[in-house]
């Protein structure tokens, strides 16, 4: 039973291989970048970007057609500039930079939506929307695994610089005015870089599941920063695996399959997890009333 559901889709596919391997490296790479957007309360900054990368995914495919090269490119522009002029807005303007993400992030789901229609037909939007994982290709899975390879490499060099802007920005700009910035900046183009490569895999509305949601679910277990990203790396492993044998199992979308099943590991740990869970809570609360009583 294990091996039928676990194994032998991807021993005996390849198009299941090439989209196990793609979904592992982008949780490796995006995971951490999830940790750090939850610590930094820009949770919601992700799935604005992911929608903002449409515009450009769209011109990519006017221009040249399904070529993952010229939607990559397209897409880590229109991310880039969506993300530099709402910092732009937010910094000259009394709106915070959630609201500003949010103004431009509604404006260029619409016009990615509009672009893609005005030449593509059905299919193609659903597959820029929702993705294709189980149609990646050796090209797609090199491109993930190159962008997941650039993305570990940066946070490395940048993890005391990133750990010290997350908690105490006016620290970092008292030794140095600039660095806040450019480590900001920095860390919102590694994010639009792995939606990017994410769009191919999971499409634009289901790529921030796999970054968030792992991220949250360590949260709810982790006490410190190396032991979360751990667990949200793991957690990202197994659902995107898990998720992968499910959909092939029970003919399910590939992609909505591993968002579901990070969900279920994302309720299981606000139920029991070790530093928030409902269940241990309502169980210490009742053995203090019980105390109480006596």
């Amino acid at each position: 039973m294990i091996y039928h559901f676990f194994l032998e889709p991807f021993i005996a596919y390849g198009f299941m291989r090439r989209a196990l391997v793609a979904c592992l490296a982008l949780s490796i790479s995006t995971a951490p970048l999830g940790i750090f957007l939850l610590l930094r309360r820009m949770s919601l900054v992700g799935d604005a970007l992911s929608h903002a990368i449409l515009p450009g995914v769209a011109v990519g495919y006017l221009l040249a057609g399904m070529s993952l090269v010229a939607m990559g490119i397209g897409g880590f522009i229109a991310g880039v500039l969506v993300a530099l002029i709402s910092g732009l807005v937010s910094s000259r303007t009394n709106l915070k930079e959630d609201a500003s993400f949010a103004g431009f992030y509604l404006g260029s789901l619409a016009l990615g939506v509009t672009l893609i229609s005005l030449r593509g037909s059905s299919v193609d939007l659903l597959h820029l929307l929702f993705g294709s994982i189980l149609a990646v290709d050796s090209q797609s899975t090199l491109f993930v695994g190159a962008i997941a390879s650039v993305t570990l490499l940066i946070l490395a060099a940048l993890y005391r610089g990133l750990v010290m802007e997350t908690f105490d920005r006016s620290f970092l700009q008292v030794n140095n005015r600039l660095a806040p910035h450019l480590i900001h900046g920095v860390f919102l183009a590694l994010l639009v870089l792995n939606l990017v490569a994410g769009f191919q895999i999971l499409g634009t509305l289901m790529s921030v599941g796999l970054m968030m949601l792992p991220a949250v679910s360590a949260r709810c277990w982790a006490k410190t920063l190396p032991g979360a990203m751990f667990i949200a790396v793991v957690c990202g492993l197994l659902s995107a695996w898990i998720g992968l044998a499910w959909s092939f199992a029970a003919a399910l979308p590939a992609g909505p399959a591993i968002v579901l099943t990070a969900s279920a590991a994302f309720f299981t740990s606000i139920l029991f997890g070790s530093r928030s869970g409902l269940v241990r809570g309502l169980f210490r609360d009742w053995i203090q009333q019980a105390r109480g009583m006596k």
